[in-house]
């Protein structure tokens, strides 16, 4: 009876405890060796379920995690119903939407952005109050902003691939965390590839050549991989040149194969099923699933189980394919250390026994403060009538839709709070200065209001969930979100304008908005404009400290404003050469790429370069000051253009090579030193399929935006 005792006893343990003495737990041995014993354990089921959103394998003691938005904070609960069912919903630390991150050219601000947005990810999902949330962030989006129709233009990083691959790359560091072995959360970016047009986006093709693939379409997602150390991405719904990104070739021979990813690519929402739906690609489900993973896709965010099974039961894939394709998931939950329990793991701790949630500290305050203050780009500012002097005004009239309102956007998350332009202009004035407030001019309120104050500034621009219409419908032709492009590019309250500004010609204007308009009216009028994108928390007040001079406005245009639709190649048309963004329009801007204002002004002077040709892999270290002339102090935004004269293909009339962003107190000088590299030089030459530095001349000049030349050089590449 002992004896049997003792024996259920000995098996009561191994089957409560074996799974810690499996070798996928044993931290010294090889990723391989760890993650190959781990496949070996689960049966056909179990692996056939982690090709989902909730990796785990439940019998062997991983709980795994799941997926979660966050484009400008932790969607963890919000106007999309981001939140797990069963969960406790939770506010999170909501920051400028993505188009509003680039605005601040500023790749160090994102990466503490995005790692404030992991510790709050670590900390729902470690917190017992919460316990259900996410550790693989589907952010960045890595698409390009091409086109400012595109309806999900508010999710990117605007038209350039250099920028956008410098702040893609910033943003997976901090998501993902600089230790050497574990990940604070994992880097899901979106949506490979070239998927900048959203009507009809599940069945048109995105065409074009492989140039433009390797230097533009992909570039931020390349950057993302070996920059920035991503080894997950989402699959478009569009086609590429005709084959269904889902299924396209590239996933392997070019993600895989030469960026060397080796984790999660996942379908977009319901993309399986319209491989057959929308693509008319295959001619069944079961067919559909083993393509899939045939094509390299390892998570699938449909309902993909039954077919699969399917395929697999009659030889369309196999289990080996099966065991390739989870691989790269499990590798994930390595990462995040979720294969074992080891103490070298910093970020295991987060949550657990802390009583002070961190969207509630003063830190996450600020930091959404200070990304709202740095994305406002003041546009224009004729006769320095801004900053206001509080002194000199004894009221101020604030007019518009937008100005006592913070929207939040589809993939948002629910703020802990909300401060609007008009509270934050109220807070910054206090009693000092009287406040009037009318949303519209409805029985001309906006008219009385404007006259009766010395200064009237109006709100205006669009509304990121179209005032809550169905799916693909916009309140107005220049409203724009996921599933709708703009139809237009006008502003409709720049009407609203032209009254304020008739009754009052004091009147400057805030744009609140996720992309650019043609406001030809407003810049040859108003005397002062500034751009805001929408849903921070912190937007009143950054917009005051703005308007009232206690921060110099210091962002920049990441997209080119122009002044009239017709400007514009056709939607679908993704050649860019054909006269699109700054590197290929001909088109004089309404305001520029890379434009943007302060309240001071900066003398540059002294150039100087250690060399006067380049070759290789060299890197060429531009030098020169930058002095602070005006009287504020302020950040200064200093960016590199290239042009090729002479080149033997076509490139660009001229692209962004390099950007800094420096602070200079007034009055003083200080030397920059920007690094061009060979590298960053290269075209993809489609005969060899490589990178090619062309030799030649290659023309630069250093200035304040994509127009603006204060510095000028030459080199040779040889």
């Amino acid at each position: 009876m002992k004896k049997f005792s003792l024996l259920s006893l000995m098996l009561f343990l191994f089957l409560y405890s074996g799974a810690q003495d499996y070798p996928f737990r044993d931290v010294k041995l090889s990723e391989e060796e760890r993650i190959s014993n781990l496949i070996s354990l689960m049966t056909l089921d179990e692996k056939l379920a982690c090709l989902s959103t909730r990796l785990s394998v439940p019998r062997l003691g991983i709980t795994g995690t799941r997926t979660i938005e966050g484009l400008h904070g932790l969607a963890y609960s919000g106007p999309a119903n981001w939140a797990v069912k069963g969960a406790k919903a939770s506010p999170t630390t909501t920051f400028p939407q993505s188009i509003g991150l680039a605005a601040t050219w500023d790749p160090d601000l994102l990466k503490r952005v995005a790692d404030w947005e992991a510790l709050e990810a670590r900390y729902l999902a470690q917190n017992e109050k919460f316990g259900v949330s996410g550790l693989i962030v589907f952010a960045p989006n890595a698409d390009i902003g091409r086109d400012i129709r595109w309806g999900r233009n508010e999710e990117c990083y605007g038209e350039d691939p250099f920028l956008n691959g410098a702040l893609v790359a910033a943003y997976v560091k901090g998501l993902q965390g600089d230790h050497p072995v574990y990940w604070k959360t994992a880097s899901l970016m979106k949506h490979f590839l070239a998927n900048s047009n959203e009507n009809n986006r599940s069945f048109n093709s995105s065409d074009f050549d492989d140039r433009l693939f390797r230097e533009y379409y992909s570039y931020a997602f390349w950057k993302g991989v070996v920059d920035g150390g991503s080894q997950c991405y989402m699959a478009a719904y569009n086609k590429y040149n005709g084959i269904p990104c889902t299924v396209h070739p590239v996933l392997r021979s070019v993600t895989m194969a030469d960026w060397g990813l080796r984790g999660i690519i996942c379908t977009d929402g319901g993309a399986y099923r319209q491989l057959l739906t929308t693509h008319a690609y295959y001619p069944s489900l079961d067919v559909a699933a083993a393509e899939c993973i045939k094509a390299g896709i390892t998570v699938f965010l449909d309902n993909y189980l039954a077919p699969l099974k399917e395929a697999v039961s009659k030889g369309l894939v196999t289990e080996k394919q099966i065991d390739d394709a989870i691989y790269g998931n499990l590798r994930v939950l390595l990462k995040l250390g979720m294969l074992d329990d080891s103490s070298s793991n910093p970020y295991t701790g987060i949550g657990k026994n802390s009583t002070a949630a961190p969207w509630t500290s003063e830190e996450a305050r600020k930091l959404a403060r200070e990304a709202t203050v740095k994305s406002v780009v003041l546009m224009k500012n004729q006769g320095s009538v801004l900053p206001l002097d509080p002194g000199s005004i004894k009221s101020v009239a604030v007019i518009g839709p937008s100005a006592n309102k913070v929207i939040s956007d589809w993939y948002a998350g629910t703020p802990p709070y909300n401060i609007t332009i008009l509270e934050g202009i109220k807070e910054a004035v206090g009693d000092r200065i009287t406040v009037k407030f009318a949303e519209s001019n409805k029985a001309d309120s906006a008219v009385i209001a404007a006259k009766s104050c010395d200064v009237a500034i109006v709100c205006v621009g669009n509304h990121p969930l179209s005032h809550g219409l169905g799916w693909g419908q916009n309140y107005v032709p220049s409203d724009g979100r996921e599933d709708v492009d703009r139809q237009s590019i006008s502003l409709e309250q720049e009407d609203l304008v032209r009254l304020v500004y008739a009754a009052n010609p004091r009147t400057f204007m805030v744009v609140v908005s996720s992309f650019p308009y043609s406001i030809n009216w407003s810049k040859e009028n108003v005397p002062a404009i500034l751009h805001v994108s929408q849903s921070s928390q912190e937007l009143g007040n950054g917009v005051a400290d703005v308007i009232f001079g206690k921060v110099s406005p210091s962002g920049r245009l990441p997209q080119t404003w122009i002044s009239s639709i017709d400007q514009l190649p056709p939607i679908l048309d993704y050649n860019i050469r054909n006269g699109r963004t700054y590197m290929y329009s001909g088109h004089e801007p309404l305001f520029p790429f890379g434009h943007g204002l302060t309240y001071t002004s900066f003398k540059y002077s002294g150039l100087k370069t250690e060399r006067k040709a380049i070759t290789g892999s060299d890197i060429v270290k531009i030098t020169f000051s930058v002095e602070n002339t005006g009287n504020f102090d302020s950040d200064e935004v200093v960016q590199l253009y290239v042009s090729y004269p002479g080149s033997s293909v076509q490139r660009p009339l001229k692209e962004l090579k390099g950007f800094k962003r420096e602070f200079i107190r007034k009055g003083e000088s200080k030397a920059v030193t920007l690094e061009l590299k060979a590298d960053d030089l290269r075209y993809w030459n489609e005969e060899k399929g490589e990178w090619t530095l062309e030799k030649g001349t290659i023309r630069y000049f250093i200035g304040s935006s994509s127009v603006d030349q204060r510095l000028k050089g030459t080199f040779k590449v040889y």
